[in-house]
């Protein structure tokens, strides 16, 4: 079925952490220090979610930081661990995104992105970026205070866009809300960025992308 709402996942998917990510990995001294906190922050998220807690993801962000500077032996104050992580509000969007965003918006997809980020976040992660303008809707996890892959975070948006789960495909570059949205009864097309892989025991999403200029084509080709 060709989905009239895309819903996209925001970091790695659709703005490039590569800047984020040499920040940190020279800041702890280390080529895998990022690959070791992004996986920190999305385990202690989900812990969050599993406890029935919710702090902002900022706020575990820097907490898990923190434990990752530990980890590297590295001693880094905390300011300047806040000052590295404001770069999260300053990326650019990979360099295919703006066009696939424009061609999909003038062949009828409704456009809108779904974060564990916070609100305010989301909102200057778009203004920096200009992909604000080309999304009809922007939504945070911190509506339902459970961050991805629950299902609600994405019964959340269904709910406020009045779609139909199986009306609706999330875009991400990662196989763990890849499952989630298929929990949540959704179409998914999986976006393979460099180093992201898809969980082989979930079922194969419905699109399997290089990139968002093969996502534009093959979902325009769809009957």
């Amino acid at each position: 079925m060709k989905p009239k709402l895309l819903i996209f996942d925001v970091n790695e998917t659709l703005l490039d952490l590569s800047v984020l990510k040499s920040r940190i990995n020279a800041m702890l001294d280390d080529s895998k220090a990022f690959e070791d906190w992004f996986s920190k922050l999305i385990q202690m998220a989900m812990v969050e979610t599993l406890t029935d807690t919710y702090s902002d993801f900022g706020e575990i962000g820097l907490a898990t930081l923190k434990m990752t500077a530990e980890k590297h032996s590295t001693f880094v104050s905390e300011e300047e661990l806040k000052r590295c992580l404001d770069l999260i509000k300053k990326l650019e969007p990979h360099p295919e995104v703006k066009t696939a965003l424009k061609k999909l918006m003038s062949n009828g997809f409704r456009l809108v992105a779904l974060t564990n980020g916070g609100s305010e976040t989301l909102k200057q992660q778009m203004k920096y970026s200009g992909l604000g303008v080309l999304l009809d809707g922007l939504y945070s996890v911190e509506a339902v205070k459970k961050f991805k892959p629950h299902p609600d975070a994405y019964r959340h948006v269904l709910a406020r866009e009045k779609t139909a789960s199986e009306e609706a495909m999330l875009v991400a570059a990662h196989a763990w809300d890849i499952a989630g949205a298929q929990q949540a009864g959704m179409q998914t097309a999986f976006i393979q960025r460099p180093g992201k892989f898809i969980y082989p025991k979930v079922k194969p999403p419905q699109l399997l992308c290089k990139d968002f200029t093969e996502l534009c084509e093959k979902l325009i080709a769809l009957d």
